[in-house]
């Protein structure tokens, strides 16, 4: 919010931005974007990353890919401006829309994205196949235990990838922060509980709903896996991270996809409750990642039981050892169950994951044990 404000301070670099963003003309109209009503946001860090954000017609989608490049370009080429980023989207309602123009011959607008060399040694997804499974809580603590691993200095990563729900920046007590470039124009992330982290959470305003087409989604989040400074300078080398987990959206679509075809992965960890129902779903994201070759690193079942604090009783509320059952079934690792829990519950709204917050707990002893078959799935680090 900060930065926002004092851009708005600056109205002659806001004066010209829209100046040469009038330059730019929607192909089906004729007309430039500005006088349309097209430009809907207009940012501006004190690093000089310019965020604009322009309004589409939903259905047109990757077809507007070279419009949002033309913009992009026209911003970037301001003296004042260091990096641009132009965002295609579909949130605002009531505008007069462009005409439909014919399909692109790439509907995802991905073909032109080359693959990814992220600077990580083990990239690691955490995917569901339905939300709701508690897949953000448990990428949140394996990420902060094996970062704070006693005895060890992994340097770890963490990008929320749910374009829709980003949850991370909340989880892990960053809510409010506003991404900067470095001196080579990438975007720094915040580090919180010794973990880099993005999120498009950074990049929108909280009480805005995002509705983008499935191509926008793919290009934000190719964005932030190519634009973040995820590796450590050390003596003007670049130092990978040890391990980058990816919190995916539920489901197995658009981000799942470009996430298989643009990034070489060490491997998926799936998370499933052991009712039926969300088994069904997991057992799909395990199929899709197989098709894509991705190999399983294993199933966690989350919620796998409930232990009452007033009397000790425990019950099953979800079902017990469906997850296990299946990962028998698949012939992937069980990895653990985590317990359902008020207090990783109460931890995670705080911004600190239990692991870090209360070591001894059970809970926080369950989720050592999972991100430690996952270490154990994977070759040494020296």
């Amino acid at each position: 919010m900060k930065d926002e404000i004092l851009f708005r301070k600056k109205k002659d670099k806001t004066k010209d931005i829209y100046e040469v963003l009038s330059r730019v003309t929607e192909p089906s109209s004729g007309k430039d974007i500005v006088s349309q009503n097209m430009v809907s946001s207009v940012q501006m860090d004190k690093s000089g990353h310019a965020v604009v954000v322009v309004t589409v017609d939903a259905a047109q989608g990757a077809a507007l890919e070279p419009l949002r490049q033309e913009a992009e370009k026209a911003v970037n080429s301001l003296s004042d401006v260091k990096k641009a980023t132009v965002i295609l989207t579909a949130e605002s309602q009531g505008k007069a829309a462009p005409q439909p123009m014919p399909k692109a011959p790439d509907p995802h607008g991905m073909n032109k994205n080359p693959p990814l060399d992220i600077p990580a040694r083990h990239i690691i997804a955490v995917a569901s196949g339905k939300g709701g499974v508690g897949k953000s809580t448990v990428t949140a603590n394996l990420a902060a235990y094996i970062a704070n691993k006693t005895g060890k200095d992994y340097s770890v990563g963490l990008l929320d990838a749910d374009i829709y729900g980003p949850s991370q920046p909340v989880m892990m007590g960053e809510a409010d922060f506003k991404p900067e470039l470095d001196e080579s124009k990438k975007i720094q992330p915040p580090k919180r509980h010794n973990i880099k982290m993005m999120s498009i959470g950074y990049m929108t305003d909280p009480d805005k709903a995002l509705i983008w087409r499935g191509p926008m989604a793919q290009s934000a989040f190719y964005q932030m896996l190519r634009d973040v400074a995820w590796a450590d300078s050390v003596d003007d080398q670049e130092k990978p991270l040890d391990f980058l987990f990816i919190d995916l959206p539920p489901g197995t679509g658009d981000i799942q996809l470009t996430l298989a075809q643009k990034v070489k992965l060490t491997g998926a960890v799936i998370v499933s409750t052991p009712q039926d129902i969300a088994l069904i779903d997991a057992r799909r994201a395990a199929a899709m990642f197989e098709k894509t070759n991705v190999p399983i690193l294993g199933i966690i079942e989350n919620m796998s039981t409930h232990i009452c604090s007033n009397c000790g009783h425990e019950e099953h509320i979800f079902g017990h050892g469906g997850a296990e059952s299946e990962a028998k079934k698949l012939g992937v690792p069980y990895l653990g169950g985590i317990a359902l829990s008020k207090s990783i519950r109460l931890n995670a709204d705080e911004g600190t994951p239990v692991v870090l917050s209360d070591t001894e707990s059970s809970e926080a002893k369950s989720f050592a044990e999972v991100a430690e078959g996952i270490i154990n799935t994977l070759p040494v680090i020296a």
